[in-house]
């Protein structure tokens, strides 16, 4: 039995950032990774920084006409970045003398135990503190034919197969959306079929009608139930019922975008008696911890909001149960931003009108078309001029209660109004503040003002 004083299960975000942290401080540490592929984690390898890289290049294709050659070239590109960035992520780790670089899948054995399988190797470790980070695995919906593979892809694979001449989303969800934007400007038909009235049905219908806009080219079939999907060698089909009358839409490939789950299946945590919440997730508190005291859970794999930087603020809360005096929690965070990196991209945060309402604030609305918006040129300098601006604001107190962001720079901008948020700073406050001229947040001047 190898022992460690921490075991880190998985190398995303926050599993790799306090691995790192224990070890300066002393600690021996066990990282345990089932893919080499993966080292550094999910955001450098498969999603956050390949997605975004892959777009940058479908933004800068000066023509829009379906180009495989293209395409293929921007995927050599993107893998060149990711191994760079996964070399790097090792070291960062590998190159301190108390890390541990473990290959495998681990499982647990008991509440302090893990077994490390790696093909007919295995490997008994046990650690005083164990950190689950396996992250999350995309959702397989309970329909005909829908098992990854061939013309059937996940937002993992399809970023390295051919351009599809026609790709057919379902879902028109936030990774359904980002993904009809790249590959519409890589050239490809896309049609999304979604089963909601209109896609990102959560937000509010303005919003969610000026995101949709931005797809130009892409077709939505909404209020639609997909009821079968098959491939052959040629396409793929696309079985669905819509105003009660069954339809086929074939494409070269299928994305199915409907959520993804957090990553449980292969730990065996009943094992160590661990709970789970009903859709798998690792059970645990304030602080992180599992049912079991010094097992914590980060990243997407506790349920939590699945976003990167989420899973670094879970390291900085574990951190400090075991380095620190223990008083962060996750209960601290408040108005987390998000963005969906769209052409322009959409940022949002808190609030929108209609939650607003439905909480019984009474509110002011600031709403102002990009275009129309006199003191932000920059979008016009850039030449894309799309997109709009909505605040929502508590009329009593004068806080921000939400925001919609759809411009360029719109991912930027959503920082500042988030620590407004945070820090009580009033829309009033925002309004008058000075910003940089030329700039993208210099429309908060003007768009607070038309309340």
């Amino acid at each position: 039995m190898n022992t460690f004083d921490v075991a880190v299960i998985g190398w995303g975000k926050g599993g790799k950032t306090i691995a790192g942290t224990l070890a300066r401080a002393g600690k021996r540490v066990a990282i345990i990774e089932q893919s080499a592929e993966m080292y550094g984690g999910a955001c450098i390898n498969v999603a956050c920084i390949p997605t975004k890289a892959l777009i940058h290049s479908a933004q800068s294709r000066p023509e829009k006409d379906y180009d495989p050659e293209y395409f293929a070239r921007a995927v050599d590109s993107r893998n060149k970045l990711t191994g760079k960035m996964r070399d790097v992520n090792y070291a960062m780790l590998a190159d301190l003398g108390n890390v541990v670089v473990i290959d495998g899948v681990a499982r647990f054995t008991g509440p302090k135990t893990l077994v490390v399988e790696a093909g007919e190797d295995s490997l008994e470790l046990s650690a005083e503190t164990i950190l689950i980070n396996t992250g999350s695995v995309p959702v397989i919906p309970d329909i005909e034919g829908a098992e990854f593979g061939g013309r059937i892809h996940t937002s993992i694979t399809l970023q390295q197969a051919p351009l599809p001449e026609h790709l057919v989303i379902v879902g028109g969800g936030y990774i359904g959306i980002e993904f009809a934007s790249m590959f519409s400007q890589f050239g490809s038909q896309v049609t999304v079929i979604d089963k909601n009235p209109r896609p990102l049905h959560r937000e509010d219908h303005d919003v969610s009608q000026v995101v949709s806009g931005l797809l130009d080219g892409v077709r939505f079939i909404t209020d639609a139930t997909v009821i079968r999907l098959s491939q052959t060698q040629d396409c793929a089909a696309i079985q669905y019922v819509w105003n009660e009358q069954e339809q086929t839409v074939r494409g070269d490939a299928v994305l199915i975008a409907l959520g993804r789950r957090p990553a449980t299946d292969s730990l065996d945590l009943a094992a160590a008696g661990i709970k789970t919440t009903k859709n798998g997730a690792v059970e645990v508190n304030e602080y992180l911890e599992s049912s079991v005291p010094g097992v914590y859970a980060l990243g997407d794999v506790n349920g939590g909001p699945q976003f990167t930087y989420i899973s670094l603020d879970d390291s900085r809360i574990v951190t400090d149960r075991i380095l620190g005096d223990g008083l962060r929690s996750r209960n601290d965070r408040q108005a987390i931003p998000s963005t969906i990196f769209t052409t322009p991209p959409f940022a949002k945060v808190g609030l929108t009108e209609a939650e607003a309402e439905k909480a019984g604030y009474s509110i002011k609305v600031a709403s102002k078309n990009v275009a129309d918006i006199k003191a932000m040129p920059k979008p016009k300098i850039v030449g894309d001029p799309r997109g709009m601006i909505k605040v929502i604001v508590d009329a009593d107190s004068d806080l921000i209660l939400g925001a919609a962001l759809i411009h360029i720079d719109a991912q930027e901008v959503i920082n500042l109004v988030a620590l407004a948020m945070r820090h009580k700073i009033t829309a009033s406050e925002l309004r008058d503040t000075i910003y940089i001229h030329p700039s993208s947040t210099e429309a908060l001047n003007e768009v607070l003002g038309t309340i």
